[in-house]
């Protein structure tokens, strides 16, 4: 895996203290996730920024996991993507590498879904995988 150092932007102004500038090596948001990401943001009002992570669960050993969240935390790297600051921890940041984000409006198999290169094995859902 790669060191999640060769993620981060050279150093950006105006970023909270101990939170590091990411580009979208790290991870994409395309353009239909973006704009569904601002929407959820403007209508749930639970944060300005979009956390992803990876967990250890699912079928597959580990899952993802987004939520909104008011600010970084020391330590994150923040990606600025698809219209919208997304941010995520420096152990996330190890198996995220290269992902891109994307959302279906699609009646089946719609919603979000993660395209990762680092995984080796997915479930149908695409919920988790394995690397």
């Amino acid at each position: 895996m790669s060191d999640p150092a060769t993620l981060v932007a050279p150093a950006a102004a105006a970023l909270p203290d101990g939170v590091r500038a990411g580009n979208e090596n790290l991870v994409r948001l395309t353009d239909p996730a973006g704009a569904k990401v601002k929407a959820l943001i403007a209508r749930e009002q639970s944060g300005a920024f979009l956390r992803v992570a990876i967990t250890g669960g699912g079928c597959n050993g580990l899952s993802y996991k987004m939520k909104f969240v008011p600010e970084p935390r020391k330590g994150d790297i923040l990606v600025q993507t698809g219209g919208v600051p997304v941010v995520v921890d420096p152990k996330t940041a190890l198996y995220l590498k290269g992902t891109q984000l994307d959302y279906s409006h699609a009646m089946v198999a719609g919603g979000f879904k993660f395209s990762n290169p680092n995984a080796k094995a997915s479930c149908s859902c695409g919920e988790s995988f394995s690397v």
